[in-house]
């Protein structure tokens, strides 16, 4: 039997004209991940992706868990492909799913037929092949609202395709689609997920870490390394940008009221992100903010924070709470690296009580006072490292 992949597009297919872009899209990005797991074709018809096996070394099984990572897909299935024949799909379908079915007690078959050609109508052979399986297995009964088990057959032009029920794909649209942003990746639990999130509405993302060492440890830029590294699995390859920032967070410490220093650090790095961006042709940038989640992310302070630079932010985690944002990092994969006891430079340096409605007159006031912050953030950001991230290469942590 061969087995292929089978990805069902979702809100592409509303594109109109502009489908034809996104199935490209898409398309180049499967044969990019598939590669890695062999010689596979992928091709694409009536609104569905093809994801074939060329040889017996192609792992499918790999191949199908890089493939749901892949946003632009509603749905995924394994399935194998036979002859539009009757007899065939029964004889097919048993030697497929019947080990499958010989574990449950009720089933159904849904049948779709794209290709008109084929002479039997769905509702007739969802009915004979059911009955055909029944003679097979004749503990199973039929239960057409809730089965324990879902067989389904689709006649397409290039064949006809069994196979069980279809797995959730990512959603979304596909990466690029929408362009190109850079992520403000602290190491913490949010911004992971913010990434994650934008990337699924289509962006392409880079990313921008903020270090201070001493303060902050070598393992601790490894854990930021190691978080871009797992979201590429969603995200495609992209570059990690680590800004050597202790000169500007010590000055802003030594020269600034404290209880403004923490929205005063984030305009100073939303400043020296926004150049950066520019420089690499990033449209917006994108942060892990949830309002009101702590003092720097009141709407007062978000008001401060953005008039620092020109870009658009997008703050895909405004309206969740942590325990949602919580959720999608457990279910990406996010989580236990974040919650590693590394150093982070934004929570270094915090007031006691900072101010949580401060006044962009009262900000421009106190960086009036700090003439050199603008010459420090222009060095930090010249002397930036960049760290190619790709998603075959896990950062090893210990």
């Amino acid at each position: 039997m061969k087995e292929i992949i089978l990805c069902y597009q979702g809100e592409i297919v509303l594109k109109g004209l502009n489908k034809a872009g996104f199935e490209s899209m898409l398309a180049k990005i499967l044969r990019y991940r598939a590669k890695f797991c062999g010689n596979f074709k992928v091709y694409r018809a009536q609104s569905t992706m093809y994801v074939e096996p060329l040889d017996e070394f192609a792992d499918v099984d790999a191949c199908f868990e890089r493939v749901r990572k892949v946003f632009g897909f509603a749905a995924l299935s394994r399935a194998v492909v036979c002859e539009k024949n009757f007899e065939t799909i029964c004889e097919t379908a048993e030697a497929y799913l019947g080990d499958k079915l010989r574990t449950v007690k009720t089933f159904k078959v849904e049948a779709k037929r794209s290709d008109k050609t084929f002479p039997m109508k769905s509702p007739e052979l969802s009915a004979q092949l059911g009955g055909y399986l029944l003679s097979k297995h004749p503990h199973l009964r039929v239960n057409v609202k809730n089965p324990d088990f879902t067989v389904m057959v689709e006649i397409r032009d290039f064949g006809a395709y069994i196979h069980g029920p279809k797995v959730p794909g990512a959603g979304g649209l596909p990466v690029g689609s929408s362009g190109r942003a850079m992520n403000l990746l602290s190491g913490g639990i949010d911004s992971p997920v913010a990434a994650y999130r934008m990337a699924r509405r289509g962006l392409a993302l880079h990313h921008i870490h903020f270090a201070s060492p001493p303060y902050t440890s070598e393992r601790a830029k490894m854990k930021v390394q190691s978080l871009a590294q797992i979201v590429s699995e969603y995200t495609g390859n992209c570059v990690l940008y680590v800004v050597p920032y202790t000169k500007p967070q010590e000055y802003i410490r030594d020269n600034a009221p404290d209880v403004l220093f923490t929205v005063l650090m984030r305009r100073s790095m939303m400043r020296i992100a926004s150049k950066l961006a520019h420089e690499i042709e990033c449209d917006a940038l994108v942060t892990g903010e949830s309002l009101a989640q702590v003092a720097s992310q009141t709407l007062k302070a978000l008001q401060c924070t953005d008039c620092a630079q020109d870009l658009p932010v997008l703050r895909p985690l405004i309206g969740l709470d942590k325990s949602e944002i919580t959720e999608t990092a457990r279910a990406i994969g996010t989580f236990e690296t974040s919650i590693l006891p590394y150093e982070d430079c934004c929570t270094i340096f915090t007031p006691p009580h900072p101010k949580t409605k401060p006044t962009i007159a009262e900000i421009l006031e106190a960086e009036a006072g700090m003439p050199g912050l603008a010459e420090l953030e222009q060095q930090a950001a010249e002397q930036v490292e960049r760290i190619l991230i790709k998603q075959d290469e896990p950062i090893d942590l210990l």
